[in-house]
């Protein structure tokens, strides 16, 4: 009987993966393709826990071939490197997010926009091109082609920077996009978890006005005292949406779960921007009426590509700017998994890795 390129993998690796429907996390071990002469290999020390990782593990989204092996927001340090590799050297630290490969001859590929690459490969649960399953940074190494390796800046925190390789670019990008990324733009938050906090902390390092909004007060000094945020309004008390309406230039919505987006149209100026990076499990419905008499726009933005992630992880070292993590072992993961769908956590969890995964 051939050999499937999954049992020709020279290189054992040790990690979580969750094997079934369940979701449900534990140790596994699986192996890696060598080094090739474009690749670098590292030892991971920091991964953060994305939304993402769930509905893989649990198969939400219909596409999960098991074993799986979650996360994308990896920190480590390289071990070796390829013959041709030129951006990278051993002892250094690099980050890896969201993307492993993508065809690099596109145009998307060629406007330094990879993860809009039709080939777009993720870091894990997707084929590479040898034909195996990519896994995630819920491991002790990783080997990734140098293209989709990010240098670390020196003075970016490797714990609380590792989220920004997902949710940082995740709110980064749709800033710069839309152009609301401009000193002095009105710019409201709609939800405070993963996604929002950030989002906050990039919203004001870009000089704007910034206002989030949420479902209840339980939040309120956490915006304003905790994240600087300038204002802060209950989406659903009419009175203070109202009090609001027409004064937006944009808004970053980054809630998951199902809601209304009708009332945050109304807030927004003419030619205002309502820009979706959340992904409810229904779609949203989309009255036509508040677009037309005021030229609003409904947008939405992926990830962004590596160019951009590496700017992105720039600005926020220049600007002071991490997530607010709790820190776990590894062991620690299918409770916090159980808190995080609790909203049980300010504001994201990260793995440290390898203070915590003993290979057996």
């Amino acid at each position: 009987m051939a050999k499937t390129p999954e049992t020709e993998h020279p290189i054992k690796s040790y990690g979580y993966g969750a094997c079934d429907t369940s979701g449900t996390f534990a140790p596994l071990n699986f192996s890696r393709r060598a080094t090739g002469d474009k690749d670098v290999r590292f030892k991971v020390l920091y991964c953060g826990i994305c939304h993402t990782d769930v509905h893989f593990a649990r198969n939400e989204w219909g596409v999960t071939t098991y074993p799986v092996v979650p996360g994308h927001e990896i920190v480590g340090i390289v071990t070796e490197v390829g013959s041709k590799v030129e951006k990278f050297k051993v002892g250094e630290t690099v980050g890896v997010g969201c993307l492993v490969g993508s065809c690099r001859s596109c145009q998307s590929c060629d406007n330094n926009l990879e993860q809009y690459c039709s080939k777009m490969i993720l870091t894990y649960a997707f084929p590479y091109y040898d034909g195996t399953m990519t896994r995630g940074g819920y491991s002790d190494h990783m080997v990734t082609d140098e293209h989709f390796v990010l240098h670390w800046p020196e003075n970016l925190p490797l714990d609380s920077g590792a989220p920004l390789l997902c949710a940082g670019v995740t709110t980064y990008s749709p800033l710069k996009h839309y152009g609301l990324d401009k000193p002095g733009t009105k710019l409201g938050i709609v939800g405070l978890g993963g996604l929002g906090h950030i989002a906050v902390k990039m919203g004001k390092a870009f000089g704007a006005e910034v206002t989030v909004f949420s479902t209840t007060e339980a939040k309120r000094q956490e915006a304003l005292e905790g994240l600087k945020a300038d204002h802060f309004i209950v989406s659903k008390d009419s009175e203070q949406m109202q009090a609001v309406t027409g004064t937006f230039d944009g808004i970053l919505d980054t809630v998951s779960a199902n809601h209304p987006i009708l009332p945050f149209l109304n807030v927004l100026k003419p030619d205002g921007k309502l820009i979706l990076v959340g992904v409810p499990e229904k779609p949203h419905e989309l009255p036509a009426f508040p677009l037309i008499m005021g030229r609003k726009i409904v947008g939405g933005s992926n990830i962004g590509g590596l160019k951009e992630t590496q700017e992105m992880l720039e600005f926020s070292a220049k600007n002071g700017i991490t997530a607010d993590i709790e820190l776990i072992p590894i062991d620690y993961v299918n409770t916090a998994v159980d808190r995080m769908l609790k909203s049980d956590v300010r504001y994201r969890f990260v793995i440290d890795v390898a203070n915590s995964l003993k290979t057996p």
